[in-house]
C-alpha cells in the first residue's frame, strides 16, 4: 500500500517557499511561522481567495493571512457578529425567519420577518444573548452540501427566504456553504473567523424596515443594525462619532434653523424650502455661476420632459428606466429627465461645429427627478427631486486632458472653498455598458493620465463606472471624517455615438467630438445636508442666510433698529429684526441657537452715538461698539474672496 502524502510547494507573503503535505489547514501552515501573530487572524487569502483558516490547502498556492485590524479583516469579523444576532434572535423569538446578513462599511445588518415589532429593550435582550454565545465560543464550522441537499435542509426549518435564494443561483452552481455556530446553521459562502470567542465589542444600534431584496413588491422586513470593532477603545471612539453626528443630523437641524422641510402630505424624497433654506441654496447657486463664467462655460437650460423615444437612443430607457418617472400628452410618452445631458447635446446638434469652436461647455443647474427607493430615501442625502451642478463639454480627443485636468482643479479649489478635504477614486466598466472595448481603454487612460499630471492620488474601484463610460469619482470628508460622494467626471464616446454629434476638423472632414460629463457639488440639496452636518449649523459667515440679527433692549431703540437694519440691506449684508418685548439675555440666547455669526445689541447708548455693538456667535466675544459702516466692512473682510 503507497502511504505517501502528496507535497505542495507554499508560497509565503515575503516569496519564499515551503513544502508542506497536502490536506494541511492554512492555520497549521503558517502557525509555525507566523507565531503568536496568527491570533489576531480573522482569515487567509490562498492564491487570492478568501478562506478561513481551517480551509484545507490542497494544490500549490501562495498564502497569506488576514487581520482583524485590515479593512478586509474587520469586515469578516463583523460578517461572523451578524451570525451571531441572528442565532440571538432565534434564540429569543420563535417563529423569526432570518434572511441575508451582510457585513457593510460601518458595521452590519440582517434582515428579518417577524409578526411583532422590535423594540429598544428586544434590542438588549438580544445583545445579552449574544454575549452568552459569544462566551461559549462556539467554533465557526463551514459545510459543503449539494444545492438540492441545502434547499431540502432550508425547506425542513421552515426558512423559505433560504430556499428562495438557493433556487436562484445560476444553473452552474451545483454546490453551495453553509456555516454553524453551536446549533445556528446558516447558508453563507464565508468566510468567517475561528470562533465566536473572538469577538470583544459590538453593539446593536437601531431597527429599520427594508423590503426583501430591495423590492418594494416584496415583503417589509425588519432590519437590525450594529456594529463591532477589534477593541472596546475603537467601539466606544465610533459612539461618541455617532453622538456627534446625531446632534449634527441635517434633518433636525434643518428644523431647529427654519431651512427646510420634509412633509408626508407632499411625498417621501421631495424637499420643501423656507426662506432661509432657499436663500442658503441661492448663495451657492450663485457662487456656481460666477464661478463656471469664469471658467468659460455658457450657461444652458433643458426641459423637464423628454420625448421616451430619445431616452431609447441614449440608452437611459434600457439601463435606467427604473429609476425614472414616466407621463403621457397627447398620446405621446415622455419621461421626466433623471439626467442633463440630452438636451446639452441637442443643443451640440443645433448647429454645424468647426474644431475651431471646440471645447464647448455648458452648463445647467438641472433640476432632475429619480425614482428612488423609499428605504433608502434620506432628507437632503437622498431625495427624489434634487438639482445638479451640472455641465457636458464636448471636445476634440486631443482636449481630453486639458479639459479633465481644468476640471479636476475646479473641484480641488472648490472643496477649499467650502472647507472640505476629499479623496479621488476612478471607476472602470461596469456590466451591461454600451460602447466598444477600444473606446472605454481610451476613456479610461485619459482619466488616469489627467489625474497623474495633477499629481493627484487615487484609488481603482473595478466595475463601479457609469454605464456610458468611465468615471472619476472625488469623495469629500467631512469634519467628522466621514465620506460624501460629490463631485464626478465621466469619459464618454458612447453617447456621442448615438446621437451622431460631430464637428469639421482642419481637414475638412467630419469627426466625432468625446463628451465629458461632470458635477462639481453635486446635487445641490445633497451638498446642502452635508454642508450643514459639517458646520453643525454654524456656516461660515459668506454662506449663513442670516448674517447678522439686531437685539433692540427696548422699545425706544426700534426707530435707530431700523434705520441699522436699512442701511445693512442695503450694504448686502442679510439680516432680520429681533425687536421682541423680550429680555435681551434671552434674545442672545435665540440668536445662539439660530446660530446667526452676529447680533447686534442696540441699547440706549447705541441710540445716542448712533453705533451698533457687535456680539460673536463664536465665544460670545463683544467686539465693543462701532459704526455700522465699520461692521459693514467687518462682515464684507469675512466675505471676502467667497462671494
Amino acid at each position: 500500500m503507497d502511504n505517501t502524502v502528496e507535497k505542495i510547494t507554499i508560497t509565503l507573503p515575503d516569496g519564499s517557499t515551503e513544502v508542506h503535505q497536502a490536506g494541511e489547514s492554512v492555520r497549521e501552515i503558517l502557525s509555525s511561522r507566523c507565531g503568536d501573530a496568527i491570533a489576531s487572524a480573522v482569515a487567509a487569502r490562498v492564491n487570492g481567495q478568501m478562506v478561513d483558516l481551517s480551509r484545507p490547502v490542497l494544490e500549490d498556492s501562495s498564502v497569506e493571512l488576514v487581520y482583524i485590524s485590515s479593512t478586509e479583516g474587520l469586515g469578516v469579523l463583523r460578517h461572523s457578529i451578524s451570525h451571531i444576532m441572528a442565532q440571538a434572535v432565534q434564540d429569543i423569538f420563535k417563529g423569526v425567519k432570518v434572511t441575508i446578513g451582510p457585513s457593510i462599511e460601518e458595521g452590519f445588518y440582517y434582515d428579518f420577518e417577524y409578526a411583532n415589532t422590535f423594540t429598544p429593550e428586544d434590542l438588549e435582550k438580544i445583545e445579552a444573548r449574544m454575549r452568552e454565545i459569544v462566551s461559549a465560543d462556539h467554533p465557526f464550522v463551514r459545510l459543503e452540501m449539494s444545492r438540492k441537499e441545502a434547499a431540502a435542509f432550508f425547506e425542513k426549518k421552515g426558512e423559505s427566504y433560504k430556499v428562495e435564494l438557493i433556487n436562484d443561483l445560476p444553473d452552474d452552481v451545483t454546490d453551495v456553504s453553509l456555516y454553524t455556530q453551536g446549533d445556528f446553521v446558516d447558508l453563507c459562502r464565508g468566510p468567517h473567523i475561528p470562533s465566536t470567542g473572538m469577538i470583544t465589542a459590538f453593539k446593536l444600534l437601531n431597527v429599520a424596515g427594508a423590503y426583501w431584496r430591495g423590492n418594494e413588491k416584496n415583503r417589509m422586513l425588519q432590519r437590525i443594525y450594529g456594529t463591532g470593532f477589534a477593541t472596546q477603545e475603537e467601539l466606544a471612539s465610533y459612539l461618541t462619532l455617532m453622538e456627534e453626528a446625531k446632534k449634527r443630523d441635517h434633518r433636525r437641524l434643518g428644523r431647529e434653523l427654519d431651512l427646510f422641510q420634509l412633509n408626508d402630505e407632499v411625498g417621501p424624497g421631495l424637499i420643501i424650502f423656507h426662506p432661509k433654506g432657499t436663500l442658503l441654496r441661492t448663495i451657492i447657486e450663485d457662487w456656481e455661476r460666477k464661478e463656471h463664467l469664469k471658467r468659460g462655460y455658457d450657461i444652458v437650460m433643458g426641459p423637464q420632459i423628454l420625448k421616451v423615444d430619445l431616452w431609447k437612443k441614449s440608452g437611459h430607457f434600457e439601463h435606467y428606466r427604473e429609476n425614472m418617472y414616466f407621463t403621457e400628452v397627447d398620446d405621446q410618452a415622455y419621461g421626466i429627465k433623471p439626467m442633463n445631458c440630452l438636451s446639452h447635446m441637442l443643443i451640440y446638434k443645433s448647429k454645424i461645429r468647426s474644431y475651431r469652436d471646440l471645447p464647448l461647455r455648458y452648463f445647467e443647474l438641472g433640476t432632475v427627478h429619480r425614482h428612488e427607493k423609499t428605504g433608502v430615501l434620506h432628507g437632503l442625502m437622498r431625495a427624489r427631486q434634487f438639482t445638479q451642478d451640472d455641465a457636458h463639454i464636448l471636445c476634440r480627443p486631443d482636449q481630453l486632458n486639458t479639459e479633465i485636468r481644468a476640471i479636476a482643479d475646479f473641484v480641488d479649489y472648490a472643496m477649499g472653498v467650502f472647507g472640505f478635504s476629499y479623496e479621488v477614486e476612478l471607476s472602470t466598466r461596469p456590466n451591461g455598458s454600451i460602447g466598444s472595448d477600444a473606446d472605454w481603454d481610451l476613456a479610461t487612460e485619459a482619466l488616469k493620465l489627467a489625474l497623474e499630471d495633477n499629481a493627484m492620488t487615487y484609488d481603482i474601484n473595478e466595475g463601479d463606472g457609469a454605464f456610458y463610460g468611465p468615471k472619476i469619482d472625488f469623495k469629500l470628508k467631512d469634519a467628522l471624517g466621514r465620506k460624501w460622494q460629490c463631485a464626478t467626471i465621466q469619459c464618454d464616446f458612447a453617447l456621442p455615438e448615438r446621437f451622431d454629434l460631430s464637428y469639421i476638423g482642419a481637414d475638412g472632414e467630419k469627426h466625432r467630438p468625446v463628451m465629458l460629463h461632470r458635477v462639481i457639488l453635486g446635487a445641490i440639496e445633497r451638498f446642502m445636508g452635508v454642508l450643514i452636518e459639517h458646520y453643525a449649523g454654524a456656516f461660515p459667515v459668506w454662506l449663513s442666510p442670516v448674517q447678522t440679527s439686531i437685539l433692540t433692549v427696548t422699545d425706544s431703540q426700534i426707530p435707530h433698529g431700523e434705520k441699522v437694519y436699512s442701511r445693512l440691506l442695503e450694504a448686502g449684508v442679510r439680516c432680520e429684526r429681533d425687536f421682541r418685548n423680550e429680555k435681551l439675555g434671552y434674545k442672545i440666547r435665540e440668536g445662539q441657537m439660530q446660530k446667526v455669526p452676529y447680533m447686534l445689541v442696540v441699547g440706549d447708548r447705541e441710540v445716542e452715538s448712533g453705533t451698533v455693538s457687535p456680539r460673536e456667535r463664536d465665544g460670545g466675544k463683544n467686539l465693543g461698539s462701532m459704526s455700522i459702516d465699520d461692521f459693514i466692512a467687518v462682515v464684507r473682510e469675512k466675505c471676502d474672496g467667497f462671494e
